[in-house]
């Protein structure tokens, strides 16, 4: 009989760690490493194009990764995320992740939620693929979307 999906701050801290790790974004040596997680459960990092952010969801035992797509200036214009959950059914490629609006911060993800412990090698893909499917959504669905908003279709 399986439980719930639990994954410890120390294992989504460990999952952060080797993504950076495979960034070169820590130099330390293994069992050396600080949290790459701060003490409220959060991480982040700027890889090539992109940025991947990182929230430790203590009430869940899960890992939320967020690969940032838009940060808006002012509130969205109507239809706009709705238009941009269109393009993610249509089949635009999401790198495994969904398309979050976080209002409070005004910015556009694609964020997946991790719940359950996984390997370090598969994590850092999933991310990566994430990652890369942020910028193409940057550069190619937003302005797209952005242009049906505007014609009103």
């Amino acid at each position: 009989m399986m439980g719930a999906p639990v994954l410890s701050f120390d294992d989504a801290d460990n999952l952060v760690k080797a993504y950076f790790r495979a960034h070169e974004r820590i130099e330390e040596t293994a069992g050396d490493e600080p949290s790459a997680l701060n003490e409220k459960g959060f991480g982040g990092a700027s890889v090539g194009e992109g940025q991947v952010y990182f929230e430790y969801l203590k009430d869940k035992q899960a890992l939320e990764c967020s690969a940032l797509v838009y940060r808006f200036r002012s509130a969205p214009r109507p239809g706009m995320i709705d238009g941009f959950k269109a393009e993610a059914k249509q089949g635009t490629a999401t790198g495994g992740g969904e398309v979050d609006f976080e209002p409070e911060n005004g910015s556009l993800f694609l964020s997946r939620v991790y719940g359950d412990k996984v390997d370090y090698a598969t994590f850092v893909k999933e991310i990566d693929a994430l990652l890369v499917a942020s910028v193409d959504w940057a550069k190619d669905v937003v302005p797209r979307v952005a242009q049906k908003i505007n014609q009103g279709k």
